[in-house]
């Protein structure tokens, strides 16, 4: 292709802003830095850990998160499942939560709008939120 048939070409090319912009990594490190304070401060471990989940829904979009504590029962995860359904969501991604030595903390799990799986960046977020869900339980 010559240079002027590019030329042409190029000037009908739009531009398309990145998807996760500036603003979005500043929205990102900002909560992260509120979590962390709150963590520091001692919150209640209800709001620190409801703060990480609604950071995560906000940031996938479409999306409803459940951190569970071990002292929990296996029915009460069952009838989230069932009221999830309900709503017609669709079981997204679920993680467990360890502390470093090995003891269970609890679980992360995530219901969407749609059945798919999480993309790479989606769960590098997942992973981001499950620390600060062990540092906050952890405490």
């Amino acid at each position: 292709m010559d240079e002027s048939k590019f030329r042409s070409l190029a000037k009908w090319q739009i531009s398309v802003p990145p998807r996760y912009s500036e603003n979005r990594i500043q929205y990102l490190l900002k909560t992260e830095e509120q979590i962390l304070q709150a963590i520091s401060a001692r919150a209640p471990i209800s709001r620190i850990l409801n703060d990480i989940c609604n950071a995560l829904d906000c940031q996938i979009g479409n999306m409803v998160s459940l951190i569970s504590m071990p002292d929990e029962n296996a029915s009460s995860a069952a009838e989230v499942s069932r009221s999830a359904a309900l709503f017609g969501l669709h079981f997204f991604f679920s993680a467990v939560i360890w502390a470093e030595s090995g003891e269970l903390l609890g679980s992360l799990e995530m219901y969407g709008c749609v059945s798919r799986n999480p993309s790479p960046r989606e769960f590098q977020l997942i992973e981001r939120a499950v620390c600060l869900a062990a540092a906050a339980i952890k405490r």
